[in-house]
């Protein structure tokens, strides 16, 4: 079973990771951490949760995990980082921005985790920045192209209704 810990669950990220792991067969939610909805049950951010888990919110960061899901807004990742001591023995997955361009911490290097180009350093990872979902299918979708050899200039659009990059807009 591997032990998980979630920073930031209250947010429309931390949301998604929660429901995501909550029924797969080999994890334990171990904690969630929210600074903002400490000791609330997790249905109170989320109430698409209601009679899913009795887990609630804490304002405390366990060491006793195997994996840690950081979903604060861009920007945050980094300074909670630098700011908190999490065991070098805990695997880290960032899905915010902050480390995607290769930037780190002293002590973390993160791996860009699109696995369709990065499949063997992601298994060997301790750190793991999650690509947008912007850049996923952008990339996704010029991969065969760029291995190909056949791309000279490419131009994208990209256009959203709603944001996944925390509670507010």
């Amino acid at each position: 079973m591997v032990k998980i810990g979630i920073i930031g669950g209250a947010g429309y990220t931390g949301g998604e990771t929660i429901r995501l792991l909550l029924n797969h067969p080999h994890v334990e939610l171990t904690f969630v951490h929210s600074r903002s909805n400490a000791g609330n049950p997790l249905h109170a951010a989320h109430p698409d949760l209601i009679g899913e888990t009795s887990v609630t919110f804490t304002d405390t960061i366990r060491q006793d995990i195997d994996v840690l899901f950081l979903c604060l807004g861009h920007g945050e990742s980094k300074k909670f980082l630098l700011e908190n001591k999490i065991d070098a023995s805990i695997k880290v997955i960032d899905l915010s921005h902050d480390f995607r361009g290769g930037d780190s911490v002293p002590g973390r290097a993160f791996v860009y985790g699109l696995p369709e180009i990065n499949r063997d350093k992601i298994r060997n990872a301790n750190n793991i920045a999650n690509p947008g979902c912007f850049a996923t299918t952008i990339e996704l979708g010029l991969l065969p192209l760029a291995i190909a050899g056949l791309l000279k200039e490419v131009y994208t659009t990209g256009i959203t209704g709603s944001t996944g990059a925390g509670q507010k807009l």
